[in-house]
């Protein structure tokens, strides 16, 4: 395969055989070289039926035009990341994502060497998700009796003061058509978030669809969002894509960072003005769908790290939303963990009556990074091991448990009045700075009146303002 000594040969057949993907090298007539044993289980052969065989006597279905190796061979150029769709000798279709390089050694041209990503049962598993959606709307075309989310308003819950300010501006804002763009760290709640704006909209009836733009590869993404027109490509029939589906509703485009740039561009034509076209067709079709799209990296991070473009970023930034880490509201940490331990008595057919002081005291003091899906998913694993009337410090799992045992030695060392002290002086501290020091709203949230939180800002040396 390359010029050099035989045991150099073995070593690099041993190193490729120990690829988790597909490796497929071919020789300048086209004839299989190299085959290792994750490209068989992908095309669905054994590695003998394919080394030493031409590559169009195995794989029938392709030819020097669709062939990314034998496109290669041609050229001497590299492909990175196209799709190709085939079919083995056994007639199973198979669907790739490759990049194929030339080989050259010491200048000389030795044939190509492509690696190949399987996505035939991820794409599979995304057609039959769209034929079902579309199934389901010729069922139902003019279904007008409910909203087509599960989640509203009414189901992000919250007694944080700045957090029902934002809800009541969604649900002001939620009846505009424009696009809106949602931020927050993972957990956050922001798709249910967005089921809210959806539900409190002209287009509660119509289509809410979903898509992660970080769970597929980018062409199956492109294909996915647009549809595709039959003979675009080998295997390809004519299928209409989310936006299409999506008409007269809204379209939620997750994880938006994680779209490739190039594809942003196609999707900053379609919310410009509303004209979509299915992959390999020539005819634009017009389209009604509110775009709403969230990311869990705030929007300067993303424009500084490239992941998103600046003129889509400003199209979206039309209405923006950032939804608060649970860290920043510390009033919903006991008010969430009554609620799910309510849910989960239910559930889980249980009685316990509350969460232990202790444990409380620690849930106060982690920063939750996983925000409130890890506080539901906290409770929801100690009543799980609970078998006493109360959540105590042995339910705790085993992160917050580290988090316990660091807080028992600085508790050891404090007295008890100290200890009360810098409890009340750590709820201050964040009452103060989630009002931006305003004194009365942050005794609205401490529920004190606003003469004794001004002495306890004095007693403790903090700051606030009027």
């Amino acid at each position: 395969m390359f010029e050099t000594s035989s045991i150099s040969i073995e070593v690099v057949t041993e190193i490729l055989k120990g690829v988790d993907e597909g490796i497929h090298v071919v020789d300048l007539n086209g004839k299989t070289i190299f085959y290792n044993e994750v490209a068989a289980q992908h095309d669905g052969l054994t590695v003998g039926e394919v080394i030493g065989k031409p590559l169009l006597e195995v794989f029938p279905s392709l030819t020097e035009k669709t062939s990314t190796l034998l496109r290669v061979l041609k050229s001497r150029k590299e492909i990175v990341n196209v799709a190709q769709s085939y079919s083995n000798i056994h007639g199973k279709k198979i669907e790739t994502i490759n990049s194929t390089i030339p080989i050259c050694v010491h200048g000389d041209f030795f044939g190509a060497m492509e690696i190949a990503k399987d996505y035939s049962s991820i794409k599979r598993l995304s057609e039959q998700l769209l034929d079902l959606q579309k199934e389901k709307q010729v069922m139902n075309p003019k279904k007008k009796s409910k909203s087509t989310v599960k989640y509203t308003f009414d189901d992000l819950l919250t007694e944080n003061n700045e957090f029902l300010q934002l809800k009541k501006e969604a649900y002001k804002l939620a009846k505009s058509q424009s696009s809106i763009l949602v931020y927050g760290e993972s957990g956050t709640g922001k798709e249910l978030f967005v089921q809210g704006i959806h539900d409190a909209s002209v287009r509660r009836n119509a289509p809410f669809i979903v898509q992660n733009c970080a769970a597929i590869p980018e062409t199956l993404l492109e294909s996915i969002l647009f549809g595709t027109a039959k003979g675009s490509y080998t295997g390809a029939v004519d299928r209409p894509g989310l936006f299409e589906l999506a008409d007269g509703g809204t379209l939620f485009l997750d994880e938006l960072h994680a779209m490739p740039i190039d594809l942003q561009a196609k999707l900053l034509r379609v919310l410009e003005d509303g004209m979509i076209r299915r992959i390999g067709s020539s005819k634009s079709v017009q389209v009604d769908v509110r775009v709403i799209a969230a990311m869990n990296v705030h929007p300067r991070k993303a424009l500084e790290e490239k992941l998103i473009r600046t003129d889509i970023f400003y199209r979206l930034n039309v209405l923006t939303f950032e939804l608060m880490p649970l860290r920043k509201r510390p009033e919903d940490i006991k008010f969430l963990s009554n609620k799910f331990l309510d849910h989960y008595n239910g559930v889980l057919q249980k009685n316990i009556q509350g969460v232990s002081t202790e444990v409380m005291t620690i849930f106060h003091s982690y920063d939750w990074p996983g925000n409130v899906r890890e506080l539901k998913h906290t409770i929801e694993y100690m009543m799980n091991v609970c078998e006493d009337t109360s959540l105590g410090m042995e339910h705790l799992p085993a992160m917050l448990k580290g988090n316990a045992s660091v807080s028992r030695k600085v508790i050891q060392s404090y007295s008890l009045k100290e200890q009360i002290e810098e409890f009340e002086k750590n709820m201050i501290c964040a009452a103060l700075e989630q009002t931006s020091g305003n004194i009365k709203q942050a005794a609205k949230v401490l529920k004190i009146p606003r003469q004794t939180l001004q002495y306890k800002i004095q007693k403790y040396e903090l700051q606030g303002a009027e």
